[in-house]
């Protein structure tokens, strides 16, 4: 495949991934204002699937047509100060969704469904798990921008 096709293909699933995991908080910061609990569950529902259908493939085609797009345009991988350091900021985001945003996700989803199931709202506990939610989020977005950034402007960087 030509390094264009493979660059075009690397740039839509960043375009997906990184599209998605920003609306998610938008969609989050709008089901909370809501306080109802029934409300927050369906959203927080529909942003575990959308991580399912475009987050996690979404890193899956990054990875893939960025690396074959490398390999095609003859960048060494970890040579290339601004691949190397995007590598790893890719992989910080990666660390930190699976280690903490995730399981704050799934704890989030338990609070909100026990407020929707009683039609008692622990607030309290909500707030706090997602205070930690979007410090941890915002850790996990802002290393694949600050990626994006890189591979845009191309700095030199030192490699490996």
């Amino acid at each position: 495949m030509p390094y264009l096709t493979l660059k075009m293909f690397h740039i839509v699933a960043v375009v997906l991934f990184l599209g998605n995991i920003i609306t998610g908080v938008f969609w989050k910061d709008h089901a909370d204002r809501s306080r109802d609990p029934k409300v927050i569950l369906a959203i927080l529902e529909g942003i575990v699937r959308s991580d399912r259908w475009f987050t996690i493939p979404g890193v899956v085609a990054i990875t893939a047509f960025g690396i074959l797009a490398a390999i095609t345009g003859h960048y060494p991988l970890l040579r290339t100060g601004w691949i190397l350091w995007s590598l790893v900021l890719f992989a910080i985001a990666g660390i930190t969704f699976g280690s903490r945003v995730a399981p704050l996700q799934a704890q989030l989803v338990r609070v909100a469904r026990a407020g929707a199931e009683s039609g008692s709202f622990d607030w309290k506990t909500y707030h706090a798990l997602s205070r930690s939610w979007m410090i941890w989020g915002a850790i996990a977005t802002l290393a694949p921008l600050l990626a994006l950034g890189l591979m845009v402007h191309k700095p030199a960087l030192p490699g490996l």
